[in-house]
Order: C-alpha cells, then sequence, then structure tokens
C-alpha cells in the first residue's frame, strides 16, 4: 500500500496539491558532533553611536531563539588610543566577536582602532553581502554580489609622513603575500559557495607596480579553480557599473581602499547600509559587523530617538551563527529578519517606516519560528 502511494506520488509529482509531503522544506539533517551544542562565548563590542542599540537588539534576539552562545562585554570606544589588551585576549580567546561601530576622528587624532583591530588580529578578509531582500524597493532587482577586500595592507597600512611643511607622503603598500592569500580566500568562497564568478577590481593602468602585483596574484590563483569565471575592472569603471547594471557581479576580490568604497556603493545599491551584513575574518578569528562602515555609528538624532536600524547587525549575527556550526538557529534568525522587511510594517526611518529599534526588534521575535 505504502510503496503504491510513494508511486503515484512520484508519477503526479511531489509538487501536487494532495502530496501529504507539500510544504515539508527542512534540509537534509545537519549531523553536529558531540559537544557541538555546548554554548559558545563570543566578545562583544557596544562600540560607539547606535552600537549599543543593536548590539542589545542582537542580544534579545539570542535570548528569545536560547541560541547557544553567550557574550563576554567590553567597553570599547574610538576616542582611545588602543584596543585594551584585555579585549584582544578574550577575541584570541573565544575566536569570534560581535562588534558594533566604532567612531573614527577624521583628520587629526588617535588612530583607527578598527584598522588596529585587523591588524593584531591578523583579520585579512573582510567581506559584505550587499543583496535585494524582498518587499524593500529598489532601483536594481537580482542584485546579489559578495565584495571581499583586503584588510591589513594598501592606503590603510598607515605610512605617512611629512617631508617638508606643506608637503605629505601616505605610502601604499601592497604585497604578493597578502594579495594572493586575499585571491585565494575570495576563490575559495566563490567554490564552497557555488558562486559562478570572481571579478578583480584594481587601478593597473596608473598604479602599475602596486595594483599591477595585485591582479598578478589574482591571475595565478584564478588559474587553480578553472570552473569559476574570472574577470578584472579598473575601479572608476567598476563604479560605473555598479551603478547602471550591478547583477552583472557576483564576487568581487579587492585591495584595501577600493573594498572600501565599492562595497558601501554596492549597500546603497541593494537598499542600504543598514541591511547588509558583513564580518572580518583571518586563519584564526573572526570579528561580525554591520557590512557597509557608512552610518555604522549614526548620529545623535538616531539615538535619543532609539530608531536606529538593527537589520544589518542581525543577519551578521546570523553569519555568526554559521561560522559557529549552529545553522539552524541562524537559518531562523535570517527568516525571521527577511519576513519582518517583506511585511514592511515594522521599518526603519532609512527603509521608509517610523519604526523604532525596539519595534524591529519584537517583530523578529514574533516570526521567529
Amino acid at each position: 500500500m505504502r510503496r503504491q502511494l510513494l508511486k503515484e506520488l512520484f508519477q503526479k509529482g511531489l509538487s501536487s496539491q494532495n502530496s501529504p509531503f507539500l510544504g515539508f522544506r527542512r534540509p537534509v539533517t545537519y549531523m553536529p558532533r558531540p559537544g557541538d551544542g555546548a554554548p559558545r562565548p563570543v566578545t562583544l563590542i557596544p562600540g560607539d553611536g547606535i552600537g549599543p542599540m543593536v548590539t542589545g537588539a542582537v542580544k534579545q534576539v539570542m535570548e528569545a531563539m536560547h541560541a547557544p552562545v553567550y557574550f563576554e562585554t567590553y567597553e570599547v570606544h574610538g576616542d582611545m588610543t588602543m584596543v585594551p589588551p584585555e579585549v584582544i585576549d578574550s577575541i584570541k580567546k573565544n575566536k569570534v566577536c560581535l562588534k558594533g561601530g566604532l567612531a573614527t576622528p577624521v583628520g587629526g587624532g588617535v588612530s583607527s582602532l578598527n584598522v588596529q583591530l585587523r591588524k593584531e588580529l591578523d583579520l585579512y578578509a573582510s567581506l559584505v553581502n550587499c543583496f535585494n531582500l524582498p518587499g524593500l524597493p529598489t532601483r536594481h532587482e537580482n542584485v546579489d554580489i559578495v565584495v571581499i577586500r583586503e584588510n591589513t595592507e594598501g592606503e590603510y597600512a598607515g605610512l605617512e609622513h611629512e617631508v617638508v611643511p606643506g608637503v605629505v607622503e601616505s605610502l601604499k603598500v601592497i604585497t604578493k603575500f597578502c594579495s594572493e592569500r586575499i585571491a585565494q580566500y575570495a576563490f575559495e568562497y566563490a567554490y564552497l559557495n557555488n558562486r559562478k564568478k570572481v571579478t578583480a577590481v584594481h587601478k593597473a593602468n596608473i598604479m602599475k607596480l602596486a595594483d599591477g602585483l595585485f591582479l598578478e596574484s589574482c591571475r595565478e590563483i584564478a588559474k587553480k579553480y578553472p570552473g569559476i569565471k574570472y574577470n578584472e575592472i579598473i575601479v572608476d569603471n567598476c563604479c560605473m557599473q555598479l551603478v547602471s547594471k550591478p547583477e552583472q557581479f557576483d564576487v568581487m576580490v579587492t585591495p584595501n581602499l577600493y573594498g572600501n568604497l565599492v562595497a558601501n556603493t554596492a549597500a546603497g545599491i541593494a537598499g542600504g547600509t543598514g541591511v547588509m551584513p558583513g564580518g572580518n575574518v583571518g586563519a584564526d578569528h573572526a570579528v561580525f559587523e554591520q557590512g557597509a562602515s557608512a552610518g555604522n555609528v549614526g548620529n545623535e538624532k538616531l539615538v535619543e530617538q532609539k530608531k536606529a536600524n538593527p537589520v544589518a547587525l542581525l543577519l551578521s549575527s546570523a553569519m555568526m551563527l554559521r561560522h559557529l556550526q549552529f545553522p539552524s538557529f541562524a537559518d531562523r534568525l535570517e527568516t525571521a529578519v527577511k519576513r519582518v522587511i517583506e511585511e514592511g510594517k515594522y521599518c526603519t526611518k532609512d527603509l521608509g517606516g517610523t519604526s523604532t529599534t525596539q519595534e524591529v526588534v519584537d517583530a523578529v521575535m514574533d516570526k521567529l519560528d
């Protein structure tokens, strides 16, 4: 009898409205290793501006899901001269960190703590995923771009000095080692995530040695992945193509400065920096934060009105949960966030709504399966 039923279902197709399996969407099960369910410590840096608000949102949602993580919180602010040693020690111990934005002084003042963190922990790859969210209207459709940016050298090396009064020299450092490892990461990411194309962004027509070395490294790595299409684009043409036809891009690999510009542009095209997740990863550690840097600290008005958009950091937290090998919790969180966006009832001002941060968080928690 059962065999006959299965035969009929096969003949009709499982999409039949009469099928008892209709709507059954659970994938083949994830088989954890013994002990994988033990709660994992995560270093938490609330940061400046809207940072405490959006990291607080993540903590609420994690508690509502009973996610197997707990946070070790440290106060770090952008006006500090250095990241406190105990914070670095915590991240090295826990291997994973979640952080809000850290304000970086413009012009004079202390150096960027964000750059300090990346260098100290050798977080050489920055990843920002820019994609259309159902329910969020944008000028372009079918946008799904991953920007992978070298994170430790280039113009961010911080090698500047005044040669004579009124003349400042700033050095851009590109090495074969760092270029090859970021290219390797980009192609490995594409391979593991069934991505079809990697585009290297450069300015080798002008910086023939520095960006030329970056391109040479990308080409060498590309040969190891014949199943993935590889192409190159000059950064100024890249920006024009992004705003006119962004759907042509898949995975993009860039030197440091270009990656910052390209990621923020792609985020704006796909729906705004407030909804794009991202993180920074090295061989041993990972730090997850809002994907695009623009607006990650917000302004005083947003803080006073408590209307910061928590979506980007919630989605970055889903990335973190996958990194920690808690895929079902990541799926639940991501699905709940996307349902809230698609309904459109609870959205912050940057998405065309009037909701507060807490109202969005409450809506997400209501959508958790």
